[in-house]
């Protein structure tokens, strides 16, 4: 794959090359892991590869790299830097989760939430690279939101996708854990928190294992620890009829849903994803 300075080689023959590579390590995706980066480090669209554009030593080198650090089991969203989520491009680094497309229904039972309540004041809860809370903002004009994360390094990204997507003066990025330092109350507090058990983590991919940040993932030995904390402080944060929406790990759903029915909730639902999972539990105040 290697090419001398100036000289430049077809993208199909590189490409290839590259599928290889991926395939023997394990990784699924191989080809379309390959394109995605092949495209990235030419600066091209998926599109030009496939007409056989040519590429320079520089483009080929840059392939070369990514390829071996995808080949390493790094995740192809910090590699190029980006992942879509809610049809919004999100900048991501290891300092953040990756945005997931379940999570996409988190949003959007917030969105129907936010019908009935345009103005509502929003509590996003771990907000990572900011994906739920600039997803609502982008799709929910009128409403108000304060995000918070424990990393400061997640904020710093979090605030510049906001910049990125022109909400930020709507959307208060706060350092802290779970909840603000102080009697801010509101409508609906929505959550992705961490929800996996200790001793299933070294089951997860290596992509995720390996490379996402562990904060992010762990929750105690049942994967309920931040459920139990949420359920408990939400409610005297909670406005009249107000609502909270937490994501939830496959299986969860019943378990979740008796933390906060003994924490006082009431009008408790499980909302599932496009593959019927239980991927949602909300709950309500009178």
């Amino acid at each position: 794959m290697k090419l001398e300075n100036g000289a430049t080689s077809s993208s199909r023959a590189i490409l290839e090359d590259g599928c290889l590579i991926l395939a023997a390590a394990g990784i699924d995706t191989a080809r379309l892991d390959a394109e995605v980066l092949l495209a990235h480090a030419c600066g091209v669209s998926r599109g030009s590869l496939m007409a056989g554009l040519s590429i320079d030593a520089d483009g080929a080198e840059n392939f070369r790299h990514m390829i071996a650090r995808r080949a390493a089991r790094a995740p192809l969203a910090y590699i190029i830097g980006r992942k879509e989520f809610f049809s919004l491009d999100f900048e991501v680094t290891p300092a953040v989760l990756i945005p997931r497309p379940e999570t996409e229904t988190l949003v959007e039972a917030a969105l129907r939430f936010l019908a009935m309540r345009p103005e509502a004041r929003i509590l996003d809860i771990g907000t990572g690279s900011g994906a739920i809370a600039i997803a609502v903002a982008a799709n929910a004009p009128e409403a108000r939101i304060k995000a918070t994360d424990i990393s400061k390094e997640a904020l710093e990204v979090a605030r510049r996708n906001a910049i990125r997507h022109r909400c930020e003066d709507r959307i208060e990025f706060v350092a802290a854990d779970l909840f603000p330092n102080d009697d801010s109350r509101f409508d609906l507090i929505v959550s992705n928190p961490p929800y996996i058990a200790e001793a299933d983590l070294d089951a997860l991919q290596p992509e995720i294992r390996l490379h996402e940040p562990r904060h992010a993932l762990a929750a105690g030995s049942d994967g309920l620890d931040f459920y139990r904390r949420i359920a408990v402080e939400s409610r005297s944060r909670l406005n009249r009829d107000g609502a909270v929406m937490v994501e939830i790990g496959a299986g969860q759903g019943c378990e979740v849903a008796a933390l906060f029915r003994r924490a006082g909730f009431s009008n408790i639902d499980a909302v599932a994803d496009l593959a019927r999972i239980e991927r949602v539990i909300s709950a309500r105040v009178s």
